[in-house]
């Protein structure tokens, strides 16, 4: 089976929307953000889901809203914890190449402001750093490809990520 999407995921801020964005212009792909796709079928922002319904009944709707996603030739950007559903991860699996976004938790701490308000599942008492190591495990046991972002920019991450794709597919 042709994989012929790419899925980026990674932790929060690492920037899988606006990179994804970016790589779906420049590849003529289409873009699909999972987070949004939660928040349409909730008809509510991710920390409001969160808030009312709880982490656990929140990644039982983030893997849902993944499973309804039926696209070709796209990039999606998944919300950070959608490494939590293996059933979603291995559904994305089947027709997609997927990139992991790797940011330092250095890195993490200095982009991460208001974490209530984006809507990260960080459950009680789990601070940033256990957060961190263990997403950090999920995120490259289902990574095709990990692009390391350390001192990268926006646009340096995209660059990264088209030449891993480029190394690893040839032209698209």
């Amino acid at each position: 089976m042709e994989k012929n999407n790419i899925v980026l995921i990674g932790m929060p801020t690492s920037g899988k929307s606006t990179v994804g964005v970016l790589i779906a212009k420049i590849l003529g792909m289409d873009f699909l953000d999972t987070d949004i796709v939660i928040q349409q079928r909730e008809n509510a922002k991710l920390n409001e889901i969160i808030a009312e319904h709880g982490i656990d009944e929140f990644i039982k709707k983030e893997e849902q809203a993944i499973l309804s996603v039926s696209v070709s030739n796209a990039v999606i950007a998944t919300g950070g914890s959608a490494v939590y559903s293996d059933v979603a991860m291995k559904y994305l699996a089947e027709k997609s190449t997927i990139i992991y976004l790797n940011v330092k938790l250095e890195d993490l701490n200095k982009r991460l402001k208001n974490i209530k308000e984006r809507g990260v599942v960080l459950r009680p008492g789990e601070s940033i750093e256990d957060m961190y190591e263990h997403r950090k495990k999920l995120y490259e046991k289902y990574a095709d490809i990990t692009v390391e972002e350390t001192g990268a920019s926006i646009e340096d991450t995209v660059l990264l990520v088209m030449n891993s794709l480029k190394n690893s597919f040839g032209e698209r």
